[in-house]
C-alpha cells in the first residue's frame, strides 16, 4: 500500500492538508497531537505500519492541523472551534458524512470536543495518550497528571530541531539506535521553534473537562502504562465521558505504533468493528537476516571488556539505524548479532549492506545470510524452518561477506543487485544441498520506495 496523494481542503480562508488511506467500510478521522508532518509520517516505518494497520479496517482520514506541517502557517494560537471547523472541512472534501474520530495526544482534546460539539457527525471516539487539561490549570494536580513531562518538554524546545523529543515521545526508537538527526528533521518539518513554543504554552493551558460528560458517541479510552503522558490523564477522562471504556496497555512509548502496533491498532479495531480481522497472523512470509561480528571473540580479549563493550554498543547502534532505516523489524538482540525480518527482499539485502559499511567505518566485520521463506509468528519471535536456514546461511558466509539463498536471488532478480555464485552448500540440518549467492560489493545501499 503506497503513501497516500496530500490533498488541500479550504477551512474558511487556509488550506488543510489532509491524506486518505484505504477504503474500509467505516471513515476513521485522526487528529494528531503536538508534532506532525503528513509525508514526514511515512518515513518513519513504526508509524507508518500502524497507519497502514488502521487502514486495514477503516478509510483513514489524516490531516495537519493548521499552523503545523503541510497547512497553512499562522501568527497566532488556533481555536479549537478554528480548528473543528478544519475537521469539517477535510470531512467535507472527502464526502464523509459521520466518522469515527481518533484523538492521540494533545488532538484527544480536540477529537473530544468534536465529538461532544457535534454528535450528528461522530460515530465513535477513540482517545489515546491524551491530554484534557493541562498543568498551568489552577488547581490541577500536575505530579499525577502531568509528572515531569513539562520540564522534559520545555528542555527539547530549547534545543528544537536536535531531535531531543524522541526520547519521551519514542523512547524504545531511541534504544534502538534511531538517529536523532532524522527524528530532528521531523520536528522542524512539523512547526519552528518558535510555533513549538506558542503551541506548548497553549497544551498548558487548555482544559476540556467541562465537555467530557456532553460525549454521547460510544468511547475508548486507552493509555500507555508508564507513557511521557501519565496513565492518570486516560483515568480522568474515563471517569468523565459517560459509558467510556478504559484500556491501559504496557509500554513507554507515547508515538502510535512505536513498539507495538498491534497493540493499539487492534484495540481500535475491536472497538470500532467488534472483532480484530487484521491481527497478525500465525506464519508470514519474510526475508530473514542474520548478521554477526567477525572474531567477536578475539576482539573482545584484544580491547577488554570495558573498551569492546563500548564498541559493541556503537555497532548496536549502527546495525539498528539501518533496520530502520530500511523499513525492517528488530526480531531478536544475539549479543553479537542481530536477527530481522523484512517484507521485501531488496530491503533486507541493502540493510545488510548498510550495516556491514556502518560496522567497517568501526573497525568491525560483519557478516551476514539472508533467507525468505514462510515463518511462524512466536509473540514477537519468529521461527521455523525458514528462519533455520537464514541462520546457516549466515554460518556459511565470509568476512565482510553477504551471503543469500537462491530462493532471495530469484525474488530480487530486476532490482539491481548484482549477485555473484559461492557454489553449493549443505546446510546443517537442513534436507539437500542449497545453492548460495554473495553480494557483489558494492551494493546500492538506498531506500528502496
Amino acid at each position: 500500500m503506497d503513501p497516500p496523494a496530500t490533498k488541500y481542503a479550504k477551512s474558511g480562508d487556509l488550506n488543510i492538508a489532509y491524506q486518505v488511506l484505504g477504503d474500509g467500510p467505516l471513515d476513521l478521522v485522526m487528529a494528531w497531537g503536538w508534532l506532525q508532518h503528513l509525508d514526514y509520517q511515512w518515513f518513519n516505518p513504526t508509524v507508518s505500519s500502524f497507519l497502514r494497520r488502521l487502514a486495514a479496517f477503516s478509510r483513514l482520514i489524516m490531516f495537519d492541523k493548521r499552523g503545523v506541517g503541510l497547512s497553512d502557517p499562522l501568527e497566532g494560537i488556533p481555536t479549537f472551534e478554528e480548528r473543528m471547523d478544519d475537521i469539517r472541512a477535510v470531512m467535507d472534501a472527502v464526502h464523509s458524512d459521520r466518522a469515527a474520530v481518533l484523538g492521540f495526544s494533545e488532538g484527544a482534546a480536540l477529537g473530544a470536543l468534536f465529538a461532544a460539539s457535534h454528535p450528528e457527525r461522530a460515530t465513535a471516539l477513540i482517545l489515546y495518550d491524551g491530554v484534557v487539561v493541562g498543568p498551568l490549570v489552577k488547581g490541577v494536580p500536575v505530579d499525577e497528571l502531568w509528572g515531569d513531562q513539562p520540564e522534559r518538554a520545555a528542555a527539547t524546545i530549547v534545543n528544537w530541531g536536535s531531535g531531543d523529543t524522541m526520547d519521551w515521545i519514542a523512547p524504545s526508537l531511541a534504544e534502538r539506535g534511531v538517529p536523532k538527526s532524522a527524528w530532528g528533521s521531523f520536528e522542524r518539518a512539523s512547526m519552528s521553534p518558535g510555533t513549538a513554543l506558542k503551541l506548548w504554552h497553549a497544551i498548558q493551558q487548555l482544559d476540556v473537562r467541562d465537555a467530557l460528560p456532553a460525549i454521547t458517541v460510544p468511547t475508548l479510552v486507552m493509555s500507555h502504562a508508564e507513557s511521557s503522558i501519565p496513565a492518570a490523564q486516560g483515568r480522568l477522562m474515563t471517569r468523565l465521558i459517560p459509558g467510556a471504556r478504559y484500556v491501559e496497555l504496557p509500554g513507554r512509548d507515547h508515538l502510535p505504533g512505536a513498539d507495538d502496533p498491534e497493540a493499539v491498532a487492534g484495540e481500535v479495531e475491536e472497538f470500532l468493528t467488534g472483532a480484530r480481522l487484521g491481527a497478525a497472523p500465525d506464519r508470514v512470509l519474510a526475508t530473514v537476516l542474520f548478521t554477526d561480528i567477525v572474531d567477536s571473540t578475539r576482539r573482545a580479549a584484544e580491547l577488554g571488556d570495558r573498551a569492546w563493550l563500548e564498541l559493541r554498543d556503537r555497532h548496536d547502534a549502527v546495525v539498528r539505524a539501518a533496520i530502520e532505516r530500511f523499513r525492517g523489524r528488530e526480531v531478536k538482540h544475539t549479543g553479537d548479532g542481530f536477527v530481522a525480518s523484512f517484507d521485501g527482499p531488496a530491503r533486507a539485502i541493502r540493510c545488510a549492506c548498510a550495516a556491514r559499511e556502518g560496522a567497517r567505518k568501526l573497525g568491525i566485520e560483519l557478516r551476514a545470510g539472508l533467507h525468505t521463506g514462510e515463518c511462524d509468528v512466536i509473540g514477537h519471535d519468529l521461527g521455523g524452518l525458514a528462519v533455520h536456514i537464514a541462520a546457516r546461511v549466515g554460518a556459511a558466509a565470509g568476512t565482510g561477506e553477504v551471503l543469500v539463498s537462491g530462493t532471495v536471488k530469484d525474488l530480487v532478480i530486476g532490482s539491481g543487485i548484482d549477485l555473484e555464485e559461492r557454489g553449493t552448500h549443505e546446510l546443517k540440518g537442513v534436507p539437500g544441498t542449497w545453492q548460495l549467492y554473495a553480494v557483489a560489493a558494492p551494493a546500492r545501499a538506498v531506500l528502496a520506495s
